[in-house]
């Protein structure tokens, strides 16, 4: 019986767990755009995204496990910046 309590929290957890919204952000890109932007530059693991006024933040790992933040122009989708780790 013990060996069924932990799993049984864990999918309750994971049932209740609400989807994340996006900002209703107008005319500007989706965040799902801002996240493939930062995919084709070599984010592989998103950790965090943030809507910050006028950009995307999206901070991540790159494939060898690298910490890098790529920020994402929020009207037109062109890169602002580019933070790795080293």
């Amino acid at each position: 019986m013990r060996k069924l309590i932990l799993p049984a929290i864990i999918a309750v957890g994971l049932g209740s767990a609400a989807p994340a919204m996006a900002y209703d952000t107008g005319d500007q890109i989706s965040m799902q755009a801002a996240l493939d932007v930062a995919t084709d530059l070599g984010v592989m693991t998103v950790s965090h995204t943030q809507f910050a006024g006028d950009e995307w933040q999206i901070e991540g790992r790159d494939r060898t496990g690298r910490w890098m933040e790529v920020d994402v122009d929020a009207r037109t989708g062109e890169v602002r910046n580019v933070d790795r780790g080293w």
